[in-house]
């Protein structure tokens, strides 16, 4: 990547090692964020899957919050997977009575949409701007989108069937989202899309 290209990603809680390791896989310049300092060395950012309470617990006590919430509104441009779809939601249906996001995406997600840790599954999606075969999703613990707002893009869904139809891929200007772990199944496609967004090629 570019000089100051720097991607990073939020390493307070959750898979971000896998994120790490997907985003060097492609070239780009990677590395955990836990600070403030850290995020001011990133011009986009990941928040990975995890659990999204306690993620947002840790990022008030590392004193990023706040920040994280000016860049979003700023422009910086941010992927979040499963957990991070949630941190990015303006509203969240089924979330504790304490819990705030980060915000950003005028959306309403639905917190475990497709059930506990033992109703994980996968399934292939198209992914509008992803060429090539389907992207094989991992769905943990999953939350899926229930509404979008105005200027947010659908891109991807599951079919109908078991899971339903449901929107789990979305984009936003600068901010992209998906309900599933594309970190966990080699397939860097959507690393790749987020990559193209930060450099704002696309």
């Amino acid at each position: 990547m570019r000089v100051n290209d720097t991607i990073g990603v939020l390493a307070l809680q959750g898979d971000f090692r896998e994120h790490l390791q997907a985003l060097r896989a492609i070239g780009a310049d990677a590395m955990a964020v836990r600070t403030a300092a850290e995020l001011g060395r990133c011009q986009a950012l990941v928040l990975p899957g995890g659990e999204s309470t306690t993620i947002d617990k840790l990022a008030r006590a590392f004193g990023v919050r706040d920040l994280i919430r000016e860049r979003i509104a700023a422009g910086m441009p941010v992927y979040g997977s499963c957990a991070g779809m949630i941190l990015l939601a303006d509203r969240i249906e089924g979330g504790t009575s304490d819990q705030e996001t980060f915000g950003g995406l005028d959306i309403v997600v639905r917190r475990n949409a497709f059930g506990r840790q033992v109703d994980s599954f996968e399934e292939d999606i198209d992914i509008a701007g992803i060429e090539g075969p389907p992207v094989r999703a991992v769905f943990i613990r999953a939350p899926a989108v229930l509404e979008v707002g105005q200027g947010v893009d659908v891109i991807g869904r599951t079919a109908a069937g078991a899971a339903g139809d449901r929107i789990v891929a979305v984009r936003s200007g600068n901010l992209l989202a998906t309900s599933f772990h594309p970190e966990v199944t080699g397939d860097r496609r959507i690393h790749e899309l987020f990559v193209k967004i930060a450099r704002k090629e696309l």
